[in-house]
């Protein structure tokens, strides 16, 4: 009966650990699936819900190119993620996969926030949310996408400025790793920083 037992009790914990790493497994696939780009037939990108799991590069403070919005004085701060598989892609090869997803997230500063009285922190106000995506199926091989409150991600269709800008200045395959302290490194240890960043570099040298 003893033995029994023993062997009732060993079954029943191979079968939990055995639904656990499936369990597991699952919400795994279910999270890479949320995290690569999904678009309706009209062409517009379904915004990840869970972005905010993504790795975290970077947060400027007034980085606007827009001289509306530097003329308004008020502060922003621009929060940039990045899905999981291609940062960790991008520290193996120096630049971006296929299915890379940023999403820049524009949130208003605020002063004086509770006990600290100096600097400014960040408010819970969401002025805009855009995101960049690369995708071999996109003009150019890369997109921007406006975020909407529906959820989508209206495309920005070329020529606007952004898609000039970045490829006329950004440090990796159009993507301004310039600004992001942990992986400006990874890209000169790998030798994939673009002419035109490294002839704004030497400009700036003068």
């Amino acid at each position: 009966m003893l033995v029994a037992s023993k062997f009732a009790i060993t079954s029943i914990v191979s079968l939990l650990v055995l639904a656990g790493a499936a369990a597991s497994e699952n919400g795994t696939v279910a999270g890479a699936a949320e995290d690569t780009p999904r678009y309706t037939a009209a062409g517009e990108l379904q915004v990840p819900a869970r972005f905010r799991e993504w790795v975290f590069l970077s947060s400027g403070l007034d980085m606007s190119y827009n001289p509306i919005a530097a003329a308004a004085g008020h502060s922003t701060f621009e929060n940039v993620f990045v899905n999981p598989a291609a940062y960790r892609s991008f520290l193996q090869s120096g630049t971006w996969p296929d299915k890379t997803m940023f999403m820049l997230e524009v949130r208003a500063a605020a002063g004086a926030t509770s006990i600290n009285k100096n600097g400014q922190t960040q408010s819970e106000q969401v002025l805009g949310r855009e995101l960049h995506v690369k995708d071999a199926r996109l003009d150019g091989g890369w997109g921007f996408f406006a975020a909407a409150d529906s959820g989508m991600g209206i495309p920005i269709k070329r020529p606007a400025d952004c898609y000039a800008c970045h490829e006329a200045h950004a440090a990796v395959d159009t993507t301004f790793v310039q600004f992001y302290p942990t992986l400006l490194p990874v890209a000169k240890a790998k030798g994939t920083l673009s002419p035109a960043y490294l002839a704004d570099e030497k400009a700036a040298a003068r």
